[in-house]
């Protein structure tokens, strides 16, 4: 958590700013380090801004924050070092999200395993009229991981992760198997 540091000096104090004139007055001095002293934690922060959007170097508790903006939320059970690499790679792949890139970059951030993506999607190109596009009319969208043990892996958790990640208007549906990983 963060808190005041103690006599934190301002980076720009304000009294320098101000005409000779009011250098030599005692009370505009006082009055401009008062000002200075409310300010300077202000300075820092917004000086240091930057360090608040990476995930590696931002204070634990924006760690929240920060997962809000890309839509990323926790169930509570990750260390900090787990929601810093999560949301690293979510910010990685927000540019290709929707995509089938983006749904293995996303289930391999959070699974630690490399799915098997059968989808229905396909571009063709062709100088003759009336050919069969590529895949099936019916938009479809599965998801596996093979895992040793099936019961490690929360299904409940998985398909929310990928409805999250694919398109909405393509149905989906998850699998987890067992067997040699």
């Amino acid at each position: 958590m963060r808190g005041t540091l103690a006599a934190l000096s301002s980076p720009r104090p304000l009294v320098e700013t101000m005409p000779a004139v009011y250098r030599q007055d005692a009370r505009t001095q006082q009055l401009c380090d008062a000002f200075d002293e409310v300010l300077a934690p202000i300075l820092a922060t917004l000086d240091s801004f930057c360090a608040y959007l990476d995930p590696h170097t931002t204070p634990e508790d924006m760690l929240g924050w920060l997962a809000g903006w890309i839509g990323l939320a926790f169930d509570g059970h990750e260390s900090e070092s787990r929601r810093r690499d999560l949301i690293a790679a979510g910010v990685r792949t927000m540019a290709v999200r929707g995509t089938v890139h983006g749904i293995r970059e996303a289930v391999a951030a959070v699974f630690d395993l490399e799915p098997e993506i059968e989808e229905s999607g396909g571009t063709v190109g062709s100088a003759t009229a009336g050919v069969a596009p590529p895949g099936s009319p019916h938009p479809y969208l599965v998801v596996r991981l093979t895992v040793t043990d099936p019961r490690m892996v929360d299904e409940r958790r998985f398909d929310a992760l990928v409805e999250a990640v694919k398109p909405a208007h393509i149905p989906h549906r998850v699998e987890i198997s067992g067997g040699a990983v």
